[in-house]
């Protein structure tokens, strides 16, 4: 059991993390329907050449010149993929995965619903030219999942939104494996091997007692660009640099385990997740979706959409592949004796959870572009992203709306095992 004023502080923080997602999601999708609007507008030859444009960083005698596109995608993108790193280890250290008891369940579901997708996208694609793309459906987007959570206010138990984020967080865990090793075309050693010494020279300042945040940020800069030149996906730089920063105000006493009650708050990964996160929230992943989001919606499109294998994977893997992984293993995980649902849970909550689970959005967009280079493949694939995120949204919106009824202004035990799977 976590000390109470630890448990208190940790609550507050998660719902703090929950309010920032929540709002994210609204500023996201504003975003989305600009990048939509502005690139079926007669302005859209405007926004496809702003995206393609390309901007030089002059360093010493090395220029380094990418698209707008890919500086968002490769560069931006690798400081929300920091953060990402920074919750995956406060959730190892102190939140939902910090247990065997309390992580198996969402670990056990974010499998679930990673691999079922998959197998659903290749069952479709798996003799066509677009075979690469099964990483697209396994991807759950938190800011929108979490935004649609907060719709349903007094209502969702506190066991949902707790297990939504562990769920979420796991599931970009796995993304970022997938990514560093499908969606790598090459590798150079000599950039790897630098790559490696410089999270050497960030584990030792954490372990020579190096507090400040200061400390770690020009060796994450490294770091980026080191992956950046070894072929490896730059945003791989964010989540390994984030594994480095202290998760304690100060260094650790011989033979201590994790951080004591109280210390955590006050440890460099917690400040810099506190100040990175309304950066990535409100600038990082809107801007994302500004480039990205903008797809040409005509008739032909669509047409071309509604009968291409790939688009269907996409849309059949998120709608219907990610809430059968993720109920199916928890049912699982739940019968073998690994997990226990959480004393009031409904199983009628986590099948919506679940539906929410598939809208993917951010991370499939982004996965989509590393599988996808070619831009009409590219096209068909974001196409099934925004359909099938929408479709989940709605269902588990609805599901949850209908199986929370009985909730308001209920506890949780109230209602405990009142509809068993």
């Amino acid at each position: 059991m976590l000390p109470d004023a630890f448990a208190t502080r940790i609550s507050r923080a998660l719902d703090t993390f929950l309010r920032t997602e929540a709002s994210g999601g609204v500023v996201l999708l504003v975003a989305t329907a600009m990048a939509l609007l502005w690139a079926n507008s007669p302005l859209g030859g405007l926004y496809h050449h702003l995206r393609e444009m390309h901007l030089g960083l002059h360093v010493g005698g090395e220029t380094l010149a990418l698209s707008v596109e890919a500086w968002i995608n490769d560069g931006l993108m690798a400081v929300f993929f920091f953060v990402v790193g920074l919750e995956i280890k406060r959730e190892v250290l102190v939140g939902e995965l910090s247990s065997l008891r309390s992580a198996t369940l969402p670990v056990a579901a974010a499998l679930g619903g990673a691999v079922v997708p998959a197998l659903l996208y290749l069952a479709l694609n798996q003799d066509g030219p677009h075979s690469a793309g099964w990483g697209v459906p396994m991807a759950t987007d938190i800011a929108f999942a979490v935004g649609i959570l907060t719709l349903l206010r007094s209502r969702a138990p506190e066991w949902l939104k707790s297990f939504l984020v562990a769920l979420a967080i796991a599931d970009d865990l796995i993304a970022v494996a997938v990514i560093a090793l499908f969606y790598t075309p090459r590798i150079s050693m000599g950039p790897l091997l630098a790559a490696a010494g410089i999270l050497v020279v960030m584990a030792g300042l954490n372990l020579a007692g190096a507090r400040r945040p200061a400390w770690f940020v020009l060796p994450a800069v490294a770091l980026w660009a080191a992956v950046l030149a070894s072929g490896v996906h730059a945003t791989v730089a964010g989540v390994a640099a984030a594994a480095m920063v202290p998760a304690r105000p100060r260094a650790a006493a011989a033979g201590a385990r994790g951080p004591g009650a109280g210390e955590f708050a006050e440890s460099p990964l917690s400040r810099l997740e506190h100040r990175l996160l309304p950066w990535t929230t409100y600038l990082v992943l809107p801007l994302f979706a500004l480039v990205n989001a903008g797809v040409a919606i005509r008739a032909s499109a669509l047409a071309g959409a509604a009968t291409s294998p790939l688009t269907l994977g996409v849309v059949v893997g998120l709608v219907v592949g990610k809430p059968a992984g993720i109920v199916g293993a928890s049912w699982l995980a739940r019968a073998s004796g690994l997990a226990h649902l959480p004393d009031g849970a409904r199983w009628s909550e986590l099948v919506g959870a679940a539906c929410l689970g598939g809208v993917g959005f951010t991370m499939s967009i982004f996965i989509a572009a590393l599988a996808f280079a070619e831009g009409g493949a590219l096209d068909l694939a974001r196409i099934g992203i925004l359909f099938g995120s929408a479709l989940s949204a709605i269902l588990g919106f609805g599901i949850l709306r209908l199986a929370t009824a009985g909730r308001h202004g209920a506890s949780d035990g109230d209602e405990a095992g009142s509809d068993p799977l």
